[in-house]
Formats: structure tokens, sequence, C-alpha cells
């Protein structure tokens, strides 16, 4: 009832347990606590929290221009209605070095139990969009070493993303993976590969997890967990995906209204009102209710 029982710390140490064993883990992306619920409810093993889908919430691109703060409270929102640990989109850490380390500290306290740092120029766009521009190497490494440093929770997990292939190749992608793993990367998210052999180049290059990402219309082909889990993958986030189909469906819902003057036709695509009050656990609050006031006043 009301938030997770699992402290953020426990969730950490599992998925670091989880990693370490060589399990493949599937982090579909959450657009609000309610969906984290639901991926739970359903049996994957984590929950990611996307830049874009954080932005597009607020009606924005995604192009930098949230903040920490709207960043961190949304995250810590998503982390604490589940019991699946939450990574989540940091962008470029929000600044320079010192502003990566307070990003990591503000996350670890927000719940989260891991985070990306990706190595664009600020303003930052959407890894799959052409035109990126990506900082120098020595840059991007002193935003991981200072991520790394900043760190308080030893499990906290701390990714470094490169979006350096869609710019110089795969061979720079590559030489840029080791050099993040030298600087203290617990993962790598190499973003926009080209198809399996690319991320099965880069897990091979590598001697920490290796991150995929399968988000629709983009630079990737989409790939299955199976297929992944064969080229050395060892984390897969679907970032947007439930996002992009519950707007497809609220279209089409609009749609109907405008059509039709109400929604019948559309009541076996809705969530069943029985079906919410399982995934909130309505009983535990009205039988929390039931123990708080159960008191009876008499006259004398």
């Amino acid at each position: 009832m009301l938030y997770s029982q699992t402290p953020a710390s426990e969730k950490r140490r599992l998925l670091r347990e989880r990693l370490r064993a060589g399990e493949l883990v599937r982090f579909p992306g959450a657009f609000n606590p309610l969906s984290a619920r639901m991926i739970e409810q359903k049996g994957f093993e984590g929950v990611y929290i996307s830049g874009a889908v954080l932005s597009a919430d607020l009606g924005l691109p995604d192009i930098g221009l949230t903040t920490l703060t709207e960043v961190a409270g949304r995250g810590q929102q998503i982390a604490r209605m589940t019991e699946l640990p939450a990574i989540i989109d940091a962008d470029t850490g929000f600044g320079e070095p010192m502003n990566v380390a307070r990003t990591i500290q503000t996350l670890e306290d927000a719940g989260i139990a891991g985070t990306h740092i990706e190595d664009q120029v600020n303003p930052k766009r959407c890894g799959h969009l052409d035109g990126k521009q990506v900082v120098d190497e020595n840059t991007a490494l002193k935003r991981i070493r200072a991520a790394v440093d900043a760190r308080r929770d030893p499990n906290f997990l701390i990714m470094a993303r490169t979006d350096i292939r869609a710019v110089e190749g795969l061979g720079a992608a590559i030489d840029r993976a080791k050099a993040l793993v030298d600087a203290g990367a617990d993962a790598i998210f190499p973003e926009a590969m080209r198809d399996l052999a690319e991320f099965e180049a880069v897990a091979k290059a590598v001697d920490v997890p290796v991150l995929a990402n399968m988000t629709e219309f983009g630079k990737s082909d989409l790939f299955s967990a199976d297929q992944l889990r064969d080229a050395g993958v060892q984390i897969v986030i679907w970032p947007v995906s439930l996002l992009r189909i519950a707007m497809g469906a609220a279209s089409r819902a609009l749609d109907t209204l405008n059509d039709e003057g109400h929604l019948t036709s559309r009541l076996g695509e809705m969530q069943h009102r029985a079906d919410l009050y399982d995934l909130i656990d309505y009983p535990s609050y009205n039988q929390f209710d039931a123990n708080v006031f159960n008191f009876q006043i008499t006259k004398e």
C-alpha cells in the first residue's frame, strides 16, 4: 500500500546481483507511476525512465530542456511505486563535472537504482536523430569520473552512454566505450547501433554489461530480447514504447468521440475499473481505513 516496501539500496543490490550472474534484464519505459506498477505486475525485471518521455510529458522536445529537479522529482514518483529497480536517463549530467556529481547524489536520494550519462554536447538531441555532436574524450571521461566519485551507494549503477557511433563510426564507439569503462563506468550504452553484429562487437570489447536501446522508428532494428542476449547484451530498454502506444490509443479514442459522440465502441480497449483497482491495490486502502476508523461513539 502507498509505496514500495523494498528499500532503494536493496533494489540496487539485487540489480547488481542479476547483472553479475550474467542475466539479461528487461526495462520497459514507464511514462508515469501507474505504468511502473503495471510493468512490475507483468513480470519484468526493471523500470526505465526516459528523458524523452519526461520531456514529452511536459510538452517539450528531447533537447535538454528539462532540469535536474524535474527529472529527479518525476523519477522519485515512479521509482517509489514499484518493487523493481528503476534506471533513469540523466542526459549529459545537467552541467559540468561538479553538476554531474550533484546529479548522482540527487538521483540516489530519489530512490533510483542507476543512471546513464552521455557524451553529447549541450544542448543534446534525441540519440536517433541526425546532426548529433559529441564532446571530446577528455570531457566525456570527466563526466563519468565525477559520477563515480560522487556515488555514495557502491551499488548505484553508473552507465556511460556514447553517441559517437553516428558521428565517427563503430570503431570510435568501441574505443570510447573502453575508455569510459577505464574511467569507472559500470555498464556501456552504445546508442544507435545499426545491427546485432555491432552490439556484439561492443559487448566483446568491454568487460561490463552492455545496454541496448530498442526504441521504435530509430536507427536500430527492433531485435528481440533473445537475439540481444545472444549478442552479449545484458540490459534492454524500450524507452518510449508504452507512451507511444498510450498516446496512439488516446488519439483514436478522441477521433471516435468526435465521430460517434460517445466511446461505447471503444470499451473493449479500455482498462476496466476492476483492473485499475487491482493495480493500485484499492482493497488495502479500504482495509487500512477500516483498521484506523474502527471506533464507535456511544452516548453516556
